[in-house]
Order: C-alpha cells, then structure tokens, then sequence
C-alpha cells in the first residue's frame, strides 16, 4: 500500500526522485501511465497487470472502451531507477499531467500519483471542502 505525500523537483530533463520508501516498494521495473485528472499514475509491474486483466473485460466493441484504452496504454511506459534513484519520464506524460519545477507525489493505496504542485493544491482543497458529502454519498450503504 502507497501512504503519504511527498514533495520533489523534476529537472529539465525529467527526470524526478521518488521517496525511498516508494523505491523499494515499486522494485527494479515499474509503469508510468496517463491518470485521470491530469496526473500520472505509477504502478508496480503485479498492480498494472491486475489492471489490464480488469481493463481486458472491457467489450472492444463499446466506443468509450476502445477510447479509454487506446489513450491509458499509448501513454504507458516501462521505467527504471537510476543511480541516485530518480526516473526518467517521458515528454509526453510531462507534458500530459502540465509538470513543471515542484511536483507532488503521492501515495493512493495501489498506485502513487504524480502531480503539478499547484494543481495538486486545488484538487486537495476542493477534497477538504467537500469531504464530508463526498464521504456521505460514498459509504451511505456501507457500514465502516
């Protein structure tokens, strides 16, 4: 499970560090995708292939489908640690998710998510706003 918030630099090249904690977890090789919201969503190789399993059940015959996975898997990379334990991330996804000097990362239970500081800063204060009728509309019928 992916915990916390942490905040780092990507560089021109971009390339970012990811917390240490998060380096071991996602081990030697891992995925770099488009998220949802404009993010970047990172996945050790077991959870993405947990994902396409799920995403493989999708009928290709449905336009929304075959939208959905042609934009997540054409924006997918395989990725890899250097040295000093930043990775490389692609132009594109760069690009996609609008990341410049101060990026956040956080961890999302599954996945860790990359994000553009000041993005990030929106969608948490929306989310503190509006927790309570989130988490209301969310559990009405669960008992936690």
């Amino acid at each position: 499970m992916f915990l916390g918030e942490f905040h780092h630099n990507i560089d021109e090249k971009g390339r970012i560090v990811m917390p240490s904690k998060f380096r071991t977890m996602l081990k030697d090789k891992f995925i770099i995708a488009r998220g949802l919201e404009k993010c970047l969503y990172v996945y050790t190789l077991e959870d993405f292939d947990h994902l396409v399993s799920k995403l493989n059940t999708l009928p290709f015959t449905k336009k929304d489908a075959r939208t959905f996975i042609r934009s997540f898997f054409s924006g997918a990379t395989f990725c890899e640690f250097d040295q000093q334990g930043r990775t490389c991330i692609t132009s594109p996804l760069v690009r996609y998710a609008g990341l410049s000097r101060e990026c956040v990362i956080i961890g999302a239970n599954d996945r860790i998510e990359i994000w553009n500081q000041s993005d990030w800063e929106k969608v948490l204060q929306n989310a503190e706003e509006n927790l309570s009728d989130i988490a209301e509309n969310l559990f009405m019928d669960v008992n936690l």
